[in-house]
C-alpha cells in the first residue's frame, strides 16, 4: 500500500509519481522512504500556505485581506440571480405580455468557485465554532 494518497489534490500527479518511483525505486523500502519525504514536503508546502493565508487575513489593506470576500458576494449576488432574479423577471416578463430572454451565464464556472468558496467557509466556521479565531 502507497503513502502517497492525493499529493495537493492531484491525483493524477500522484499516480503519475507513484508510477515513477515504482520504476526508480524498485526496493520497496526505499520507496516508502521516498514517498515519506515527498509526504513532508507536501505537508511543509501546506503549511507555508497556511501561513501566508493567516497574513493575509490579518492585513488591514483591503485588497490583501478582502479578496476572498469580494469573491463570496459576485459569487453569492450571481448565483441570486442565476436562481432567483433571472426567473423572476423572465415570469414577470411574460405575465405582462413581453417576450424577454435576460442575458445568461456559464453556471459551471461558477458553481467551481462558488463551491471551493463554500468549503473554505466550512473550514472557517469550524475554526470560528472552536474559538480558534479573534
Amino acid at each position: 500500500m502507497s503513502l502517497i494518497g492525493d499529493i495537493g489534490g492531484f491525483g493524477a500527479v500522484a499516480d503519475l509519481l507513484k508510477d515513477s518511483m515504482d520504476k526508480i525505486w524498485p526496493d520497496q523500502e526505499k520507496r516508502i522512504q521516498a514517498e515519506i519525504k515527498i509526504r513532508e514536503l507536501d505537508n511543509q508546502l501546506a503549511q507555508g500556505q497556511m501561513a501566508i493565508n493567516q497574513v493575509e487575513a490579518a492585513s488591514n489593506n483591503l485588497f490583501v485581506s478582502g479578496w476572498r470576500p469580494f469573491i463570496g458576494w459576485v459569487c453569492g449576488v450571481a448565483f441570486a440571480y442565476h436562481f432567483i432574479l433571472q426567473p423572476l423577471m423572465v415570469f414577470i416578463a411574460a405575465c405582462s405580455g413581453d417576450d424577454c430572454t435576460p442575458p445568461k451565464f456559464d453556471m459551471d464556472q461558477l458553481s467551481t468557485v462558488l463551491m471551493g468558496m463554500l468549503g473554505l467557509g466550512g473550514l472557517r466556521t469550524i475554526e470560528k465554532v472552536k474559538s480558534l479565531t479573534k
